[in-house]
């Protein structure tokens, strides 16, 4: 039953007709750069540094493990830079498939504390594929000939967004990978094959000052992939003091979490999320874990005053 839980897993993430082949993150509020190339704070000489571990379907054999790491600076009041790494591992070694990426911004200024950013993401995407004892069901060996050769495969993309911000509300729309590659080429007269398919994100998200102590900051993420479900992210955050936040999500049809952070120090805020799924995948895994650090390094050493990292 393992093995064939991790035949599962390996086609749901490169069958695009089936699934959404880009890691998911609860976190995602907190990980803008990596999904939109035109991220943008608005803070010269403030640099951020993020990184994220994912271990999703806990339980699961071969089930997705996802570390992110991030750092985004901005150079003038227009001119944003950033780098980002993701690295993907499925079926504990089967599929692994690491993405780096420089992100370059241009941010216009649209009058008073409105700004609106359009950004250029460009690198690499490297994939490598160990079939050795890859089994379809327990005790047999895989038969299907499209795994019966392992890849090694490493090829340039793309990637572009737009990010409108203000102090208080931020929405964006981008396309991080627009070059369509694929994975498995037809051969000896197989045409089996794996694409790379273009996913669309829209994102937004809203601060509420309550009072002087306490914030409300709903977001929302959906992505578009051709031949796959919307998916469909609703959080909502609650910070205390600038230091302690709580907040749920939902995943629409999918799963259910629960978020906390904490700023430890004035420059290092540390996170946990839990998912937990819904799905009938439910009843094969216990949940998902994500954790998160983030560190701002402010080169001029006035601090930084604005709501801890949710734009």
């Amino acid at each position: 039953m393992k093995k064939i839980i991790l035949y599962i897993t390996f086609l749901l993430y490169i069958i695009p007709a089936l699934a959404q082949q880009d890691p998911e993150y609860t976190h995602y509020m907190y990980n803008m750069s990596v999904v939109n190339p035109a991220y943008a704070t608005g803070t010269p000489l403030m640099m951020n540094f993020g990184g994220l571990y994912r271990t999703q379907w806990v339980g699961a054999y071969g089930a997705p493990k996802t570390f992110t790491f991030f750092g985004h600076t901005a150079l003038s009041e227009k001119i944003e830079v950033g780098l980002s790494l993701v690295s993907d591992d499925i079926g504990d070694g089967a599929k692994k498939e690491n993405n780096v990426y420089a992100d370059f911004a241009y941010v216009l200024n649209l009058g008073g504390k409105n700004r609106l950013s359009l950004g250029l993401k460009a690198g690499f995407s490297s994939m490598q594929s160990n079939f050795n004892g890859f089994q379809l069901q327990s005790g047999n060996a895989a038969t299907d000939a499209a795994f019966a050769q392992d890849i090694n495969a490493t090829k340039p993309n793309i990637g572009v967004g737009a990010y409108y911000f203000r102090d208080n509300f931020y929405a964006g729309i981008s396309a991080p990978n627009l070059l369509k590659s694929k994975n498995i080429e037809e051969k000896s007269g197989i045409n089996a094959f794996g694409e790379d398919a273009i996913h669309t994100f829209l994102t937004a998200g809203y601060v509420f000052q309550v009072d002087d102590m306490w914030k409300v900051k709903p977001a929302f993420m959906a992505k578009f992939v051709k031949g796959a479900p919307v998916s469909v992210d609703l959080t909502a955050n609650v910070l205390y003091n600038n230091k302690f936040e709580l907040g749920v999500a939902y995943r629409i049809n999918d799963a259910v979490s629960a978020l906390v952070n904490i700023n430890v120090t004035p420059t290092l805020r540390v996170g946990y999320a839990y998912d937990y799924t819904l799905s009938n995948l439910g009843q094969f895994n216990s949940g998902t874990h994500e954790i998160m650090l983030l560190f701002d390094l402010d080169l001029l050493g006035k601090g930084y005053d604005k709501s801890p990292r949710f734009f």
